[in-house]
């Protein structure tokens, strides 16, 4: 059999601000620059991820992308956009949310239901600005 890889593309609007509460706010601003704002700021997200598997014969798809596109607007859109990833994301509690950080959480909300749903998760690209981008792999 043939894998083949499908892509999705989200986009989500968020607000957030990367500080050290162990470090003093000079640190902070020396460390995360503009991104250490008291009163934060906010980015126009995009998100990639990629899903693998066989073709499935009766239907033609790796997985059918309105699914894919359900669960990524119930476990990750719906609890990101127009939202602070410091203070009101569940997945996101006492992290550090830099693109990293978000990136691997993403992987970790969405990869059970995807395994469910009978896709291999391959990648989650987290794209910050268009210049600045994450991907994870996952666990090696």
């Amino acid at each position: 059999m043939k894998e083949v890889t499908i892509i999705r593309r989200e986009r989500f609007c968020s607000a957030h601000k990367l500080w050290n509460p162990n470090w003093d706010a000079k640190k902070n601003e020396e460390t995360f620059g503009g991104c250490s704002n008291p009163n934060w700021h906010g980015h126009n997200y995009e998100l990639i991820v990629k899903v693998a598997g066989e073709i499935e014969p009766e239907t033609g798809f790796v997985m059918n992308l309105k699914t894919l596109s359900k669960i990524l607007k119930y476990k990750v859109i719906d609890k990101l956009d127009h939202k602070n990833l410091n203070l009101d994301v569940d997945f996101l509690k006492d992290k550090r949310t830099t693109t990293e950080v978000v990136a691997v959480a993403i992987w970790e909300e969405i990869e059970e239901e995807i395994k469910i749903k009978g896709g291999k998760l391959i990648s989650v690209r987290v794209n910050e600005t268009e210049n600045n981008s994450v991907e994870y792999f996952g666990e090696k």
